[in-house]
């Protein structure tokens, strides 16, 4: 079979597989049908996804289920004003050997190692650490006490931000706007669809 045949196999499946996941996200989530094709646009392309909306229409929840249909790896980072870059990335620790009183670096890493990050309400923070997701948005690898480590494929920085006209935000600069590949905007629900969820709830 050659890589022709491949990519070709890959493609009539791809519908099927996508119907699949539809379901399967469809079982935790109502509605929000545009988003969530947009979700899984960002997740084909090998992209970033920022879901804007107000607090409480479930943009954390429809990440959350996105991983857990998947089975990839998932971390959270809640974005807040005192979060350090460090608290992304990670950072060197000293350890000691306790036989020998002897002590040495070693790097603790940080949330952004994982599959699926969920960066919740990422312009709560400052941009120095909004920072700190460049690198890995962009080449997927972060550089720690400058040391390159690669992070895991794939790759995928979900980010959820309020709008930035609610107090104790902060607008993102324009280098991580840029490596957001979608920005859907996550509305109320319709009535219809409201109603079915205080019935399933």
């Amino acid at each position: 079979m050659t890589k022709s045949d491949n990519v070709e196999a890959t493609l009539e499946q791809l519908p099927e597989t996508r119907d699949r996941l539809l379901k399967e996200i469809r079982k935790g989530i109502i509605g929000q049908d545009d988003v969530i094709e947009q979700l899984l646009v960002t997740l084909l392309a090998k992209g970033h996804c920022l879901l804007t909306g107000i607090p409480g229409l479930g943009k954390t929840l429809l990440v959350k289920t996105l991983s857990k249909c998947l089975s990839l790896g998932f971390k959270r980072i809640q974005f807040t004003p005192d979060l350090m870059p460090a608290d992304v990335v990670g950072t060197e620790v000293v350890d000691e050997d306790p036989s020998t009183g002897k002590r040495s670096f070693r790097f603790s890493a940080g949330p952004i190692f994982t599959n699926i990050v969920l960066a919740d309400e990422i312009n709560r923070t400052p941009p120095k650490t909004q920072a700190a997701l460049l690198e890995a948005m962009e080449e997927r690898q972060v550089t720690v006490s400058g040391e390159t480590r690669s992070l895991d494929a794939p790759f995928l920085v979900l980010a959820t931000q309020n709008p930035i006209e609610l107090e104790g935000t902060y607008p993102l600069p324009e280098a991580q706007l840029d490596r957001f590949l979608l920005n859907p905007v996550i509305q109320y629900l319709p009535i219809e669809d409201e109603i079915k969820m205080v019935g399933e709830t």
